[in-house]
């Protein structure tokens, strides 16, 4: 279990108290947690679970680190089983692994490149092969390459931002659709750029503001099949996806600018997954819930 830093405590969390991070920089993304410094926070000991999601059966893209593994960690707490689909950081899985089942969960890691659509369907297939069933969709995976300037947007980087981002939301739903019963919940992550912009991440911010039209569109198509499509949208929060796409002086200051003056910790955003994939929010489809550190967004 990470440790609570002493400067994460709730009152310093909910003040304005500037909370910055040391310099640091990884080459290859989506990043490596177990390199981080400090390492992100993925659990909240405070955090007790009460069954919400007792029986149920998720998978997690993205799952081996940052939101993701908050997520997995939250949901084992609430009595999921999950399956966590990751691209390379097999050191990070096998820790989320560990945690989940710290907490009386089964974990399932799923290894491979969720740009190709072939692999969807093999996701889907571990998952019910070990499970038996699928209930819940969280569809987290990820990177972001910035740019100063849009020129510097090169076809590689467009097609690789969008084939990553937005494309596996299409294969992962098309392929786990037919094994979702009504009661059954899809979860995006989305950011707050969607809403906001960002200067740097002109394609990234882009493939956001597509997963909040594919959450409200596919909603619509999916509600009278009792199966609701929500989303998250989170401002700056401290994951590997940070440090593996901002320079290391970019990393020291990343977060103040939140009108709570820090990054968001992964953990703060677990129980807004639950509460999305559980009964709690069975009147809520087609939304997107906003964790950002209090930046206000047009909805």
């Amino acid at each position: 279990m990470v440790p609570m830093y002493p400067y994460y405590s709730y009152e310093t969390r909910c003040r304005q108290t500037p909370i910055t991070f040391p310099a640091q920089h990884q080459n290859v993304q989506p990043g490596l947690e177990y390199l981080m410094y400090p390492t992100p926070i993925s659990d909240n000991p405070a955090y007790k679970g009460s069954g919400k999601l007792q029986g149920k059966v998720a998978i997690i893209t993205g799952g081996d680190s940052g939101i993701g593994r908050a997520v997995a960690i939250g949901f084992a707490k609430e009595g999921a089983d999950v399956a966590i689909v990751y691209l390379y950081e097999r050191k990070d899985a096998d820790a989320t692994r560990q945690m989940v089942e710290n907490y009386g969960g089964r974990c399932l890691l799923i290894e491979g490149d969720l740009r190709q659509p072939a692999f969807s369907a093999e996701v889907v297939r571990q998952t019910l092969d070990c499970y038996g069933k699928l209930d819940i969709l969280v569809l987290n995976q990820g990177v972001q390459f910035p740019q100063v300037d849009i020129m510097n947007i090169s076809d590689e980087q467009l097609e690789d931002t969008y084939r990553t981002n937005i494309f596996p939301l299409f294969y992962m739903t098309k392929a786990a659709l037919p094994y979702l019963k009504p009661g059954s919940a899809i979860v995006s992550t989305a950011s707050v750029t969607a809403y906001a912009g960002a200067p740097l991440l002109v394609d990234y911010s882009s493939t956001k503001g597509a997963i909040v039209s594919f959450t409200r569109s596919l909603s619509l198509q999916l509600v009278s099949r009792g199966i609701r499509v929500n989303a998250v949208a989170p401002g700056p929060i401290w994951t590997p996806l940070i440090v593996s796409s901002y320079s290391a002086d970019y990393v020291k200051t990343f977060g103040l600018e939140t009108p709570m003056k820090r990054a968001g910790q992964p953990f703060e955003l677990a129980p807004t997954y639950i509460y999305l994939a559980s009964d709690d929010s069975s009147f809520v489809t087609g939304q997107v819930l906003h964790v950002n550190g209090g930046v206000m967004t047009e909805t």
